[in-house]
Order: structure tokens, then C-alpha cells, then sequence
């Protein structure tokens, strides 16, 4: 099956995790005179479309920002909205995603959630435990911060029962405390609208990863502006803290 690129990128040389920062849904939605609902809407339908490209080309692993542990202060309407999605997403998705063998992860607290929303995630993560194409992350009730502080109380917790020393805590074993254990590192961050910063996601993660920041709004954002954000990405030298020779 020919796979159709909308920028000249190397299918040999892709970033092996890609992460995005879906924003600019609220703005989409000012724009055209629409609740915001509508804007988180019409972000849907572009997720849809880069997941399955992302399968298609080969990624390894993609890593969606969809809604984090500082979303909650948001206004109620606006909440329920993005819970509903969240159900309405896997309902329709999840037999297409499992079909092309992608592997579903949620990164976050998911007790936290919704009864509904919780039990629809961890069926996800269930009935795709064992396929072996894309790994696909959706960061839900995510922050880095807390990922960290989590991290580093497991490992506490095996000091003080003495299951390790001190100094048995090294990156890899601290990494493997992570929602993305076992995972590659992101090697390209997206984030959409123009913004610049990363709010609290991927931060252990993101230590070597490529910065995009097109300034289209997330729904807007289409298999050109992706393959774009790729091509970049592929002209740049990645040094990784040493000189350049």
C-alpha cells in the first residue's frame, strides 16, 4: 500500500516517539462562533487522522496531551464536555485501533476519573495489552510533576523495606517507575497554536526531544502540517549535550 506524504520526509529515519500538545481547541471554537465543546469536537476529528498515519508510517510510540491534572479548574461545562469525548472516543475507535494492532496506554491516574470514563480506559488498555504496532500514550488526568513525585516514592518505599540501596537508583530504574516504562524517549514534541511551553507534560521524557511549535490551531492541524513538523525534525543535528564535530 503506497502511503501518500504531504513533505519530503525520510520513512528510514522517523522519530521513534512523537509527542503532541493538542492546543488551540478553545480558540478554533471563538473563532468560528462556537461553544467550546465544538472546538474540543472538531480536535477529535484531527486526532483521528494523525493516529492512523502515525501507524501507518511507523512510529513507534505517540504520545497525546488530552487532558491534564490542571484541567479540572476549567468551567464544569466545559469538563463534562471533555469526559463525554473521552467515552464517545474509545466507543468509536477502539475496534479500528485494535485492527491495526495499536497498543493503547493511559498515562495518568485513571482512579481519579469518572467511574464510566475509568472503566472505558482500562478496557482499552486490556483489550490492546497485547498488540505490537504503534504505541499509542493519551496522557488523561496527567501531570509530569506528579509522575515524578510518584516515581520517586516507589523507589522510597524499596529503600525503606530494603529492596534496594540508595545507591542502587539509577535513570534506568527511575525510568522504569514511569507511565512509559520500557518506551524510547521523545525524540519530537508538537505543540499546536503557537505556544511555547510545555505545562507540566513529558518533562523526564522530553530531556533530549526536538521543539515544534506550529501555529496552527489543534484542529486545524492536518497530515501536511504533521508531515511538515516530521521534516523539520529530520533537518535538524541532534547532539545530545556533546560538540558538534
Amino acid at each position: 500500500m503506497s502511503i501518500p506524504l504531504y513533505a519530503p520526509i525520510d520513512l528510514e529515519r522517523l522519530p521513534k516517539h512523537v509527542a503532541i500538545i493538542m492546543d488551540g481547541n478553545g480558540r478554533w471554537a471563538k473563532q468560528h462562533k462556537l461553544k467550546v465543546a465544538m472546538g474540543h469536537r472538531a480536535g477529535t476529528e484531527a486526532l483521528r487522522e494523525i493516529i492512523r498515519n502515525s501507524s501507518d508510517i511507523g512510529i513507534q510510540a505517540l504520545t497525546l496531551y488530552a487532558f491534564s491534572t490542571e484541567n479540572w479548574t476549567r468551567p464544569v461545562t466545559e469538563v463534562e464536555a471533555l469526559m463525554q469525548l473521552i467515552l464517545d472516543f474509545f466507543q468509536s475507535e477502539i475496534d479500528e485501533l485494535d485492527e491495526k494492532n495499536v497498543r493503547i496506554t493511559i498515562l495518568g491516574d485513571k482512579t481519579g476519573l469518572p467511574e464510566k470514563q475509568c472503566a472505558a480506559l482500562m478496557e482499552a488498555e486490556k483489550r490492546t495489552g497485547g498488540n505490537t504496532g504503534l504505541r499509542l500514550n493519551i496522557a488523561i488526568n496527567y501531570g509530569s510533576r506528579a509522575e515524578l513525585t510518584q516515581a520517586a516514592r516507589k523507589l522510597a518505599e524499596k529503600v525503606k523495606s530494603g529492596e534496594i540501596n540508595p545507591e542502587d537508583v539509577t535513570e534506568a530504574l527511575f525510568e522504569q517507575q514511569l507511565y512509559t516504562a520500557g518506551q524510547p524517549d521523545v525524540d519530537l514534541m508538537i505543540r499546536t497554536s503557537g505556544e511555547m511551553r510545555l505545562s507540566n507534560f513529558l518533562l523526564w521524557q522530553c530531556s533530549y526531544a526536538e521543539f515544534v511549535f506550529p501555529t496552527v490551531l489543534w484542529p486545524d492541524f492536518d497530515l501536511k502540517q504533521y508531515h511538515e513538523c516530521i521534516a523539520e525534525f529530520q533537518g535538524r543535528k541532534r547532539r545530545f549535550g556533546k560538540r558538534e564535530e
